[in-house]
């Protein structure tokens, strides 16, 4: 009986994972040390990724979004965690939220990360149509950040995408 609730209820943990969001602003934030990373290698996935991303929400009547180097920055040590754990998580979030917000000024932070998508058109069309990225993706922000890395083992890409207001 255990291991029918258990196959039960492990693919919606997953899909709960892959399709999770997570979002943060400025109240109730500690302020560590860091310092402005300005240098960032965009891979052509990456500028193709924000390119879809900012088409979307100029054909929504909103602004594109500006990328911002620190930001992309945040996103792939979040990349690099996740490939090394093999999860998807929003493990330390607050932690890159306080940083962004120290760093760059920003007042709202959210983060949309995915896993296993072979295209950034695909991952793109994933999150929105989820309610929880739909809504980062068109939200109030001014900037971004995306990373995309590829875990060298098993081929399966990670996707962190960070939206910031200022």
């Amino acid at each position: 009986m255990k291991s029918k609730l258990l196959r039960a209820i492990l693919p919606m943990a997953i899909v709960f994972t892959m399709l999770s969001c997570s979002s943060n602003s400025t109240e109730d934030l500690a302020t560590p040390s860091a310092t402005l990373v300005q240098k960032y290698d965009y891979n052509a996935e990456e500028l193709e990724l924000a390119d879809l991303i900012n088409e979307h929400r100029v054909s929504m009547g909103l602004n594109p979004l500006e990328t911002i180097n620190h930001i992309s920055y945040k996103s792939e040590e979040h990349n690099e965690y996740m490939i090394a754990k093999n999860l998807v998580n929003h493990d330390f979030f607050s932690e890159r939220s306080q940083n962004i917000i120290q760093v760059l000024g920003a007042v709202k932070v959210n983060e949309n990360v995915a896993f296993n998508f072979a295209t950034p058109a695909s991952v793109l069309n994933a999150w929105l149509n989820s309610p929880g990225h739909k809504a980062n993706i068109e939200g109030e922000f001014t900037h971004f950040g995306i990373s995309i890395r590829e875990n060298a083992e098993t081929g399966k890409k990670y996707y962190t995408n960070i939206f910031m207001k200022k």
